[in-house]
């Protein structure tokens, strides 16, 4: 149990920071309500879920290695980059005011949750810090500590994602059209710098790999 709490804490910080799913999230939460937003934390935890399993099985040891993490930075520029566009051009289509019935359908939102959550960005992301943290779990004494690990963490991203999306359905009945239009563009500005910056990681890793 004490592992499963500390690990639940992990997921829950490492969550807070604003990320794309969390950019994702809001803006669907804001456009379609509570659950369209969740459907976009459902694609993303589907994607933690199989990337802890290849962790596991030693997808760490093989994404680590420089010259596979560089060009997974410019694919996962162009994914988010994508996603961003798509938010400002049609910031003021699919918007279902707090008691209109949403436009858009809930596999079409998770699928927004997967591809957001699939940018091989988020995997490296994944080595980095949720992969230090499973394999100190992986190699305690206790048995059956990674899974306990893994629950706990997923469970930790599960509470941030109600929280946010519980806050965003709230503020969502106060808004109008406009508001929310405003606020896919700004979530797609968002988007776009998330590329930016992995731009200027691959550019990091490159000159250091030279």
């Amino acid at each position: 149990m004490d592992i499963y709490l500390k690990y639940l804490l992990v997921g829950l910080a490492i969550a807070l920071p604003v990320g794309a799913i969390t950019i994702e999230m809001t803006k669907q939460g804001l456009k379609n309500g509570f659950i369209h937003g969740w459907a976009v934390g459902l694609g993303g935890m589907t994607i933690d879920g199989t990337l802890i399993l290849a962790l596991y099985f030693g997808l760490a040891s093989i994404l680590s290695l420089p010259y596979v993490q560089m060009p997974l930075w410019i694919v996962g520029a162009i994914f988010l980059g994508m996603l961003g566009y798509d938010s400002i051009k049609n910031a003021d289509q699919d918007i279902a005011l707090a008691g209109e019935k949403p436009t858009k359908s809930f596999w079409s939102t998770y699928k927004n949750g997967i591809l957001v959550a699939v940018s091989p960005g988020n995997l490296v992301f994944w080595v980095s810090v949720f992969g230090t943290v499973l394999t100190q779990s992986y190699h305690t004494t206790q048995s059956g500590s990674f899974g306990i690990a893994a629950l706990g963490i997923l469970s930790g991203i599960v509470l941030h994602d109600i929280g946010l999306l519980s806050i965003v359905a709230t503020t969502r009945k106060v808004m109008s059209r406009n508001m929310i239009k405003w606020s896919s563009i700004i979530a797609g500005g968002l988007l776009f710098f998330f590329a930016g910056y992995f731009i200027y990681e691959f550019i990091n890793d490159l000159i250091e790999f030279i």
